[in-house]
């Protein structure tokens, strides 16, 4: 069945006549061949032929549907494969009219090395290396918080193996009572063992037990008159039964999550609360785009069905609303994680307690984004008026260059819309082949690249194109667009003041002999200042990294017989420069590939560089 292309008048009753029965899912392109809208069905003749039936096709799918020039289906064996393959659809293309969850990064988890002394630290990505992992926690600052409660609790260290292995005394942590030192001998392996077990028993969420060994061990120590060991143990106890009193759920001992939904002015804020081994690690609020207005339950049931798609899904799910098709979602979701998994709407006693809080975090975030909204979109209205611009502002863009004298010149590129940045969008660019320090031709060719792409539609124009400079750069920007044929893009230089004070820019358009003349302290200046800020920052960010990266290049290439591998190796042994300054002979002839000779040069290469 071919599809029909954009020019064509889409006949659908000529469609739908030879559309199949089968289940799978039928996607929607708009005149501009872009897809806006992706569906699943258990019958794909009647699901589609609904849409074209006034008296079952709602308003908004009236309204969608006008915009619709072509259908293509793919059909699936069950209706839970094509609810899978509508969600990876959703996540990918995000289209128009879906319900479409943006924030997608992996989970953190606390890590437990595989070692004589194991390392415990933050992982996030594929479970690659040897050792135990424990979460996932809702966000990075969360499992940075437990990383630092048990550094008090169990002072296992959280130094990189390449540090571990080359430490000659104690770091800071240990002098601050932190870690035990294993680098330097300072701890028995055997007592260093009893840590780490202790450790894995508290996140495994064996709080009591904990508790329980570590009484038996006081009651020992006392018994042997160790009485420092003893009231060492005895703090321990009282910190431990301080931190379960707070993170732990009564009654509970397995693995859950709390979601809860609430929507209002065609937005949607959908809480999550992670409880594992019946503690809580924390919670997180994310924000689906919705195309139209949607009921807060056909929310929360394409959140969970995105949400899940590549991540760990626990034995049950406790949810704000009931589900318009739980025991579709339930059999999705436990053919992905290969266990049984419920979905629970109705809950009692201590989980309703923590599903009403869940509601009311949702309410409060939901309230402070639209709260924030509101004043962005003021921003933008004022810098419509500002800049005088026929229609308000949808897409901004700005550019910045950092280097240092010179070298390592790196161009920012960020993106605002009017819901604040657009950091998918962000762009850096190493500037090559201009004169060093000159900024105007930076400028030229960091736009001249991103506007290439441009034309290639691997991103939308900007209906404003900022620029960190005055006059010079901004006529670089304009040279770059003239040479694409691209003209519909305002380009304003945003130039420091005569006292380089915030407040103070002066704004530089294209044509005009002087600086416009805008509204001292109006709303759309402090936009302006805030993209302005945040390509500088992206800026000098890049920059920095190259430079670093040059560096560390650039040190090592100078030294006959070291390649590129071995260099590799090496600044990931020693944890860079430093440690490979500071190491011996002896110490780098241990590097595999790294003899006698070629250790001699590069000890002589740190030590010996201004010829003494």
């Amino acid at each position: 069945m071919e599809p029909t292309t954009p020019s064509q008048v889409f006949d659908s009753a000529s469609f739908l006549k030879n559309l199949t029965t089968l289940p799978g899912i039928y996607k929607m392109f708009n005149g501009q061949d872009e897809l806006i809208y992706v569906g699943k069905a258990k019958n794909l003749k009647n699901r589609v032929s609904s849409y074209y039936k006034n008296n079952q096709a709602s308003p908004k799918q009236q309204v969608m549907m006008a915009k619709v020039c072509r259908i293509e289906v793919t059909v699936t064996h069950t209706e839970s494969e094509a609810l899978l393959l509508e969600c990876q659809q959703i996540k990918r293309h995000k289209p128009r009219y879906n319900i479409c969850l943006r924030d997608d990064k992996s989970f953190p988890y606390i890590y437990l090395s595989d070692h004589a002394f194991p390392l415990i630290t933050l992982h996030r990505g594929a479970k690659k290396k040897a050792g135990h992992y424990f979460g996932p926690y809702p966000s990075s600052t969360a499992a940075k918080e437990s990383l630092k409660l048990l550094q008090k609790l169990f002072p296992v260290r959280q130094c990189e193996d390449s540090v571990y292995n080359n430490r000659t005394r104690p770091c800071l942590q240990h002098q601050i009572g932190r870690c035990t030192a294993p680098c330097v001998g300072l701890i028995s392996a055997a007592d260093y063992a009893t840590d780490v077990a202790h450790t894995k028993l508290f996140l495994d969420g064996q709080g009591g037990l904990l508790i329980e060994q570590l009484i038996r061990n006081m009651e020992q120590a006392s018994a042997a008159l160790e009485f420092e060991q003893a009231a060492a143990h005895r703090d321990q106890i009282a910190r431990l039964r301080t931190v379960l009193e707070k993170s732990h759920i009564q009654g509970e001992k397995g693995n859950l999550d709390i979601l809860a939904c609430a929507t209002q002015a065609n937005s949607a804020c959908v809480q999550v609360f992670f409880i594992r081994n019946g503690q809580q690690l924390g919670n997180k609020a994310y924000f689906p785009s919705l195309g139209d207005e949607h009921e807060a339950s056909a929310v929360l049931q394409a959140f969970i069905a995105q949400y899940y798609l590549n991540k760990p899904i626990p034995a049950e799910l406790i949810v704000s609303h009931a589900l318009p098709e739980t025991e579709l979602l339930t059999e999705m979701l436990g053919h992905q994680a290969q266990h049984a998994v419920t979905i629970s709407p109705r809950v009692r006693g201590e989980r309703a307690k923590w599903l009403q809080m869940a509601v009311t975090n949702a309410e409060l975030s939901l309230a402070a984004k639209l709260a924030d909204k509101q004043s962005l979109h003021g921003r933008f209205l004022s810098l419509q008026q500002q800049l005088r611009c026929p229609t308000l502002p949808q897409r901004l863009e700005c550019f910045d260059i950092s280097h240092t004298q010179g070298e390592q010149t790196v161009a920012s590129c960020v993106v605002f819309d009017q819901n604040g940045p657009v950091k998918s969008a962000y762009r850096r660019f190493n500037i090559e082949g201009i004169t060093g320090g000159d900024d105007y031709a930076a400028i030229g060719q960091a736009v001249s690249r991103r506007f290439k792409r441009l034309q290639q539609g691997e991103h939308p124009a900007p209906d404003i194109l900022f620029i960190d400079g005055g006059k010079g750069q901004v006529k670089a920007a304009q040279k770059a667009l003239e040479e694409l044929a691209i003209n519909n893009v305002m380009i304003v230089g945003v130039a420091k003041g005569p006292d380089r004070k915030p407040g103070m820019e002066q704004l530089i358009l294209v044509g005009q002999e002087h600086p416009l003349d805008i509204t001292a302290g109006a709303s759309g200046l402090l936009l302006i200042q805030h993209i302005r800020d945040e390509a500088h920052r992206f800026a000098i960010t890049g920059h920095r990294q190259r430079r670093g990266k040059a560096k560390k290049q650039s040190s090592l290439e100078g030294i006959a017989g070291l390649g590129p591998k071995r260099r590799q190796q090496l600044l990931k042994q020693f944890g860079g420069l430093q440690g490979i300054a500071q190491a011996g002979v002896d110490a780098l002839c241990s590097i595999d590939g790294i003899s006698q000779p070629l250790a001699q040069r590069i000890y002589e290469h740190f030590h010996h560089q201004d010829g003494n």
